[in-house]
Order: structure tokens, then C-alpha cells, then sequence
């Protein structure tokens, strides 16, 4: 995803400052005329526009607080970006740091997948300072076709759950349709075919859909490797359990969706696109 995302700001003409934990996933960008910073720190000390894009919420506070972080040498009146999927309260920790060191920080999280990120066809959803959205909004566009502000820091992560659990709960239910439909002597591409005709169209029976041979140039395709990792989609589902919780909100579906996540992760199919549930789910049935 971040490489995709750094190749549409450089094809936009940024000159772009880089860095990843790991030392070859930046070196096809350094090819491509981006300069390679050693630490997050040396990035912030070299520019004042700031992207991220990381797993989970203990890589951002890493990245950001950490000993090498971002926070060690920003430089006042930076824009600080996040577009990593994690728990809205750390996106809140992370600006009132910013605040006290004369920064902006916004959680951007992205829909759209690994293709969009590829084709500049995000959709980022923004929590932050309004006053510095525009400033946001020119850069992000480079990267995606919808930019929305959502409202203040935290709430572009709540929107971004949100979805991811609804993503979740579509990809299971088209999964087992499909397979349901196999079983009842449908040809897979009629089924799909119908359903993205019929009230049960969705984006994972249309532009993702599970079932191997249906389309091409999705995971689904390529026995479900790259993609949307199957371990990060029950981060997500996590996040929103946790939100859940803590707001006393009943989610019996996204619940649903966590368990069958977790089996699936559990029993080493975590790499795998979060569409190996079409897999998954006719493996438990066999």
C-alpha cells in the first residue's frame, strides 16, 4: 500500500523523503528518484509534510514516539498524516503530542485495497483541524479520488472501522453464497453475474469477488496472495469489538466476522487475502 501510495506523489511531482523498517521496500522508489532517510526521525528533520502508513497502533506509536521517532526532530508547523487503520484513542495521543510540539496530526485511514492504492483510487477518510484540511486534502489527492473529512482526530479511524466491519461481514456472506451456489449446480460466473444485477450486489460480489476463476487480477485469481492480509482484517475487526465495548453497542455480525477471522488466522491462513473465507468456510464444511 505505502509504496503504491509514494509512487502516485512522485508521478504528482513530490520529492519525496522515505523510510521502512525494512531497507528493501524502498529501494524500487529510490530508483525512482526518492531520497532514503536511516529513521523516521531523519524524515521529519527533512521535511515538514509527513505520510504514514503502518500495521497496527504499536508501529505508529514507534514511528511517531519511539526513540528514532518522528517526534525527536519534527519541526514546528508540520503536517503530520496517519493513514494506518488503529485505535481511534491512539490518533487523539498522537495529536496532543503534536500540539505540544507546534504540529498538526491527522488519521487518514484509506479504503479501496492494494489496486486502488496502485491506481490512485483511494478514498481517505480525515479526522483533524479543519482549518489545515485543504493543506491535506492537495496531497491526499494525489493518492485517491474521495478525500472526506470525517471531524476531529479520531474520527477518520471511527469511520474506517466502521466500514472495515461491514467489509468483513459483505465477504463473508458473498463467500458462502458463492460456494452455496456452486454446490447447488450455479456456474460461479452466472451467480456473480446475477447477483451484481440483483439486491445483492456489493463491492466484494463486484470488484472482489472470492471465488476463484470468477475475476481476474484479484487475489481470488492467484490462490489469494497479496492483497488485504486475512491477520490485518482481524485487527480491524478487533478495533471495532473494542469500540463496541466501550460504547455498549451490540454488533452480532461484526462479532461473527471476528470469530471466523480469528479461526482462519488461527489456523495459518493469516497471509492470505481476508477473501480466503471462500476457502476457509468450504474446508470447514468438507
Amino acid at each position: 500500500m505505502g509504496a503504491h501510495m509514494a509512487r502516485n506523489l512522485i508521478k504528482s511531482g513530490y520529492l519525496l523523503v522515505v523510510n521502512d523498517v525494512m531497507p528493501a521496500a524502498v529501494e524500487e522508489l529510490k530508483k525512482e528518484g526518492a531520497e532514503v532517510a536511516g529513521t523516521p526521525a531523519e524524515v521529519a528533520a527533512r521535511a515538514k509534510l509527513i505520510v504514514t502508513m503502518l500495521p497496527s497502533s504499536p508501529h505508529v506509536r514507534e514511528v511517531y514516539s519511539g526513540n528514532k521517532g518522528i517526534f525527536q526532530s519534527v519541526q514546528a508547523g508540520s503536517l503530520l498524516i496517519d493513514s494506518s487503520t488503529i485505535d481511534p484513542a491512539v490518533s487523539k495521543e498522537m495529536e496532543q503530542i503534536a500540539l505540544s510540539q507546534s504540529t498538526a496530526f491527522m488519521d487518514a485511514p484509506v479504503s479501496g485495497g492494494v489496486l486502488a492504492a496502485r491506481d490512485a483510487g483511494l478514498t481517505f477518510m480525515v479526522g483533524g483541524d479543519e482549518a489545515r484540511f485543504s493543506e491535506a486534502e492537495k496531497i491526499l489527492s494525489c493518492m485517491g479520488k474521495n478525500v472526506v473529512h470525517c471531524g476531529g482526530v479520531g474520527t477518520g479511524e471511527a469511520a474506517k472501522i466502521c466500514n472495515n466491519m461491514l467489509l468483513a461481514i459483505s465477504m463473508i456472506g458473498v463467500s458462502e453464497t458463492m460456494y452455496m451456489g456452486s454446490q447447488l449446480g450455479l456456474e460461479p460466473k452466472l451467480l456473480a453475474k446475477v447477483l451484481n444485477m440483483s439486491t445483492g450486489r456489493c463491492w466484494s460480489s463486484e470488484a472482489y469477488n472470492p471465488c476463484p476463476g470468477v475475476m481476474e487480477g484479484v487475489p481470488a485469481s492467484r490462490d489469494f496472495e497479496g492483497g488485504f492480509g486475512a491477520s490485518l482484517m482481524l485487527k480491524d475487526l478487533g478495533l471495532a469489538q473494542d469500540a463496541a465495548s466501550s460504547k455498549k453497542v451490540c454488533i452480532p455480525l461484526g462479532s461473527m466476522a471476528h470469530q471466523i477471522y480469528r479461526m482462519m488466522c488461527n489456523a495459518g491462513f493469516g497471509q492470505k487475502d481476508f477473501g480466503y473465507t471462500f476457502k476457509f468456510l468450504q474446508q470447514k464444511k468438507d
